[in-house]
């Protein structure tokens, strides 16, 4: 046999033992199901309204501003607690301030109305509310997260974090601010201006079984 026949032989032999092989691994019954899983996070998605609470002008020491607003969750999932971290910068156009600081002079009183749930002109009603807890800016300024965290979870912070808001829903929150009287000279302060940021963070719900 020549050379040529007997590699055509072999090709043809390797041929066929593939194909027994091939074939081999459908000799017996099989079933197949194929399993589709989908894993998708949800949102959080804290919103407010209004955007901007506070925009006063011409202030005098005495005078105070109530404002209502909403905190809106416009995320799929719920909301458990929110955490407020407050921030400013004051601009002293005379430079003649020193060592005082305006954010000492301006008291935050964060307010709970009774019927707040009922709540939906945004307004609300001089007798018939409560201070349940007090600091001022530059106190506040100076508070950690979880520091503000924990006072406040002993007053009506505390109640609204068991509550937290769910998914689609909203809370209102009611905060007046003083530029508290000392009944000391405070002309230092004539002119300037103090620029407050505050900002709120929504945490999640613990994790569960789903």
């Amino acid at each position: 046999m020549s050379m040529k026949k007997k590699l055509g032989l072999g090709l043809a032999s390797a041929a066929l033992g593939l194909a027994l092989v091939g074939g081999g691994t459908y000799a017996y019954f099989n079933d197949v199901e194929t399993s589709n899983n989908t894993f998708a996070a949800g949102t959080l998605d804290l919103s407010l309204s209004p955007e901007v609470i506070f925009n006063v002008k011409n202030l005098k020491p005495g005078d105070y501003m109530v404002r209502d607003f909403k905190m809106v969750n416009d995320g799929s999932l719920d909301i458990k607690q929110v955490l407020l971290d407050t921030s400013y910068s004051v601009d002293d156009i005379n430079s003649d301030n020193g060592t005082e600081d305006l954010g000492d002079h301006f008291e935050v009183k964060f307010i709970i109305n009774e019927g707040h749930t009922e709540w939906e002109d945004g307004w609300w009603d001089n007798d018939d509310y409560q201070v349940v807890y007090e600091k001022t800016l530059a106190q506040l300024s100076n508070m950690s997260l979880d520091d503000l965290a924990t006072e406040l979870e002993d007053g009506w912070w505390g109640d609204y974090e068991k509550d937290g808001i769910p998914a689609g829903d909203h809370d209102h929150l009611t905060v007046m601010i003083e530029f508290v009287d000392n009944g000391e000279d405070q002309n230092i302060f004539q002119g300037d201006s103090l620029e407050l940021t505050w900002e709120f963070t929504a945490k999640q719900e613990e994790g569960e079984a789903r």
